[in-house]
């Protein structure tokens, strides 16, 4: 295909867009950034250049009445580019209505579908950005779009929300079955509209209940018609689950002479080694997800068929047109699909010894607070050294235990430790469920609702940690200073709790108080390894064996624990020079493991965060890529993913108990593709109350955040009440009499005429804000873009010195404290903020705070 040359990338740039028109690939201006045309292709390249030698992510769009003409040309481009942009580049092919999580992560709060095609010009931006009449479905919780659909009441539904966009005023519609959740993130799509397309001058109403919004409604049977009959039920939104996921298979792709042959390898768990350098494969996810690898030694051609392959297996498959495809390349893989393999390394290692230098920082508590990103790969929230309480289950109680015992655990019994510290001069907890290896059903039930009775005294503020015996987090071995001993049970067990008169060995492993754990193992010699430890206890004597493999500071610790164990003689033995002694009491000599441990490596996963949801029964995870604090509402349940660990984030407004939460992330690990421990450390946190080891995996965390926001549900109430006194617009429809509308439903000519503004005004130019009525000034005015639930001014200018650097009670009446820089002149704003107000409100909402604290408006 004969194309057009390649337009000039902005390496500095983190999201570039084009469209695909006439051959050409044409830059989407910033402005209209998740407006896509249904008829169109477009090209989105995402490059976070921070971080050197980081992949790239290179999409193409293609919307849902595209031809094939444009497909054609969109795949051409997408070639090109990659050759330009070399191995680091994930390239994904998009379908509208079925894009990736990561694609819908760079749209915040949402995508637009548009009806048709670019008119002449290539202009996304409209000229008459006044004369604008669509109706908007939205939809989505977390990755919200909204499509243009009829104007007509027939589109309405039951579950979603619907926007009626009359150019100066916005009316939101929510269906009587839509979560509040649902609400605010339309609210928030409504609002981008507003301040992106209109420079923050349109009035912004919600109909969250049309009784109650008689002038709304008004409104909308004017341009409408009147409604008949009810409306229909939400059509259920298309959704993965966990199963369908975990079924992955992988393909080795290849041509032999004309033809090409694809050959099942495996299927889960897979092994990176099963990816050879010189080969291509292709990584079927249950027909959710097709991706292809390219090994780097693989032939340019193979690479050049990959989109192909792809498309042409997802054909054989009979799988649906819109299945997501990715292309990866050797080396530069998403976490997504490094997840769907049981291990993954990185081929190049650029500080082996990270770890060790990070463990000599673990001692310092105010640094480990300080900084949370630390605390989070170190899995420490201190230095172990708070208040610790320990409770055994005993007859489905808890039983509280002796401080002298607190480190003896018993592998057939579940206990809750209760972990106190203070951050920041704030007192914070950890409550522990240790499950030991062996205990019953009954009493993990009796864990789980006495861990629920101490978080009600603690008035929820307990982070609570799930953790099975063998696989205890650094922090948990912390707390016990090197005195964490797990003995075998049941059985007699004397005044320390020791078996009584029984041999009994012990497996040693650490190299200091704060990593130290010892577990009782069979006392046979099966049980010992080369590179470990044992303390071997016997009626007359004890012995302190040291493996070939162990280090100075491991027989050190050994030394200092089996003082703790027992006080009796201990005789130091090496391996290979045992005593017939230590034999007998072991049952005679056997194999046992002899080959040197390699060290523990750290695992390079990404974390990801997920919104959870429930489908008939099954995990539905949404991801948040780029994820960040603003990703976590009150409303929702969130997965957070280090691999090492999961946590489970609460929004306070959720009712689901904890016990049903962590059923959550159990089956999530369950149904893993990789194949991953049930008994990886679950970690409940709620909204409020998350620990340094949680937030430090967010690039920016603000402990204050949701002490300032306004909730949710107060964000659509004030909007609702706001519009609710729309009195001049109310007045324009008077004008017409809604009652004239023609008996078919549908909207006169008369109304369309009252909602596209005054006669006296031009369309172009709509008022600031809210204008002085001298016969009516308490209930006539009109209203400004944004409204205040507890007033409206008189004026829609107002001089900068009442606005700024003032407390939100020394503001005018009816100003709207979120929004005070609103009502400055054009020339103040332009003045002040060096731009005009459509400018300002075009940026980003995070910009806009930056400036306004700056300036003294926020």
């Amino acid at each position: 295909m004969d194309i057009d040359g390649l337009p000039d990338i902005e390496c500095h740039r983190i999201l570039q867009i084009w469209v695909i028109e006439n051959l050409k690939m044409v830059p989407v201006p910033e402005k209209v950034y998740g407006n896509f045309f249904e008829e169109h292709c477009y090209i989105i390249l995402h490059s976070l250049r921070t971080t050197q030698g980081a992949p790239c992510d290179l999409h193409y769009w293609v919307g849902e009445t595209a031809s094939a003409e444009a497909q054609d040309t969109v795949a051409a481009f997408i070639q090109r580019l990659q050759e330009v942009l070399g191995d680091r580049t994930v390239q994904h092919r998009e379908v509208q209505g079925h894009e990736s999580d990561c694609f819908l992560s760079y749209f915040r709060p949402g995508i637009i579908y548009r009806k048709g095609g670019l008119a002449s010009g290539l202009s996304h931006v409209e000229s008459n950005i006044y004369s604008i009449r669509r109706l908007l479905h939205i939809k989505g919780r977390k990755h919200v779009s909204a499509a243009e659909v009829e104007l007509s009441w027939k589109s309405f539904n039951m579950g979603d929300i619907f926007l009626l966009d009359l150019g100066k005023v916005m009316i939101q519609w929510n269906g009587p079955q839509s979560s509040i959740t649902e609400k605010a993130r339309g609210l928030a799509l409504t609002y981008s509209i507003r301040d992106k397309e209109r420079g923050g001058r349109a009035q912004v109403g919600v109909v969250d209940d049309e009784i109650k919004a008689p002038d709304l409604m008004k409104i909308m049977e004017a341009v409408l018609g009147r409604r008949v009959g009810s409306l229909q039920v939400a059509m259920p939104s298309r959704t993965v689950n966990k199963l369908q996921k975990a079924n992955i298979r992988l393909y080795q792709v290849y041509e032999k002479g004309k033809d090409l042959v694809v050959q099942e390898l495996a299927t889960c768990p897979l092994t990176q080694d099963l990816l050879q350098e010189e080969n291509c494969y292709i990584l079927d996810q249950g027909g959710f997800k097709v991706y292809v690898w390219q090994g780097h030694k693989s032939r340019p051609q193979e690479k050049k068929a990959a989109f192909s392959w792809a498309v042409g297996f997802i054909q054989a498959k009979g799988y649906p047109s819109y299945t997501g495809v990715e292309v990866v390349n050797d080396g530069a893989e998403p976490a997504g699909f490094q997840q769907l393999f049981q291990t993954w390394s990185k081929k190049q290692h650029k500080n082996l010894k990270a770890t060790g230098k990070l463990m000599q920082v673990m001692l310092d508590a105010a640094k480990l607070h300080s900084q949370p990103e630390l605390a989070a790969q170190l899995r420490m929230v201190d230095d172990g050294s708070g208040k610790v309480e320990v409770w055994c289950i005993q007859d489905l109680g808890r039983q509280p235990m002796d401080s002298n015992h607190h480190g003896q655990l018993y592998s057939d019994n579940c206990y809750l430790i209760l972990y106190t510290y203070q951050k920041l001069g704030r007192v914070q907890y950890i409550l522990y469920h240790w499950q030991g290896r062996q205990t019953t059903p009954d009493k993990i039930k009796a864990l789980s609702s006495n861990a629920e009775e101490l978080d009600l005294l603690y008035h929820g503020a307990l982070v609570q940690e799930h953790v099975t015996m063998g696989h205890e987090p650094p922090h948990f071995l912390s707390i016990f200073q090197g005195q964490l001993v797990i003995l075998q049970g049941p059985g007699g067990r004397n005044e320390r709790g020791q078996p009584a008169g029984t041999t009994q060995l012990f497996h040693v492993q650490g190299t200091d108080n704060h990593n130290t754990k010892t577990t009782e193992v069979p006392a046979r010699a099966s049980s010992l390894h080369s590179s470990d430890i044992f303390l071997l206890l016997t009626a007359e004597v004890g012995y302190i064996w040291f493996g070939k493999g162990c280090s100075g500071d491991q027989r050190e610790q050994a030394r200092m624990v089996a003082q703790f164990i027992s006080k009796k003689n201990k005789e130091i033995v090496l391996e290979g020079q045992e005593p017939p002694n230590f034999w007998e009491s072991l049952g005679g000599p056997a194999p046992y493991s002899s080959n040197m441990r390699p060290p523990e490596e750290t695992p390079s996963f990404q974390p990801r965060l997920f919104e959870c949801s429930s489908q008939m029964g099954c995990l539905v995870l949404t991801e948040m890529v780029f994820f960040s604090q603003e990703d976590l509402d009150k409303h929702d349940i969130m997965l957070l993913d280090t691999w090492v660990e999961i946590f489970l984030w609460l929004g306070e407004a959720v009712s689901k108990g904890t016990e049903a939460v962590v059923g959550w992330g159990q089956q999530y690990l369950r149904t893993h593709p990789a194949a991953r421990s049930p008994a990886t450390p679950i970690v409940v946190v709620k909204q409020g109350f998350e620990p340094p080891t949680f937030t430090g995996w967010f690039l920016v965390w603000d402990p204050y955040k949701w002490t300032n926001s306004q909730p949710c549900e107060e964000e659509v109430e004030a909007s609702q009440e706001a519009m609710s006194h729309v009195s001049k617009i109310t007045a324009e429809i008077d004008d017409f009499h809604v009652s004239s509308v023609p008996g078919n439903g549908l909207a006169g000519p008369l109304a369309i005429s009252a909602l596209s503004g005054s006669q006296g005004s031009s369309e172009n130019e709509p008022e600031l804000g809210p204008k002085a009525d001298t016969s009516n000034a308490s209930g006539s005015a009109s209203t400004n873009s944004h409204y205040s639930s507890t007033g409206y001014v008189v004026s829609g200018v107002l001089p900068r010195e009442q606005l700024m650097y003032q407390a939100a009670e020394d503001l005018p009446e009816g100003v709207d404290p979120a929004r005070r820089e609103f009502y400055l002149s054009d020339a103040d704003f332009q003045d002040i903020f060096g731009k005009s107000k459509e400018d300002f409100y075009s940026m980003v909402k995070w910009k806009q705070q930056q400036e306004k604290k700056q300036h003294g408006f926020f």
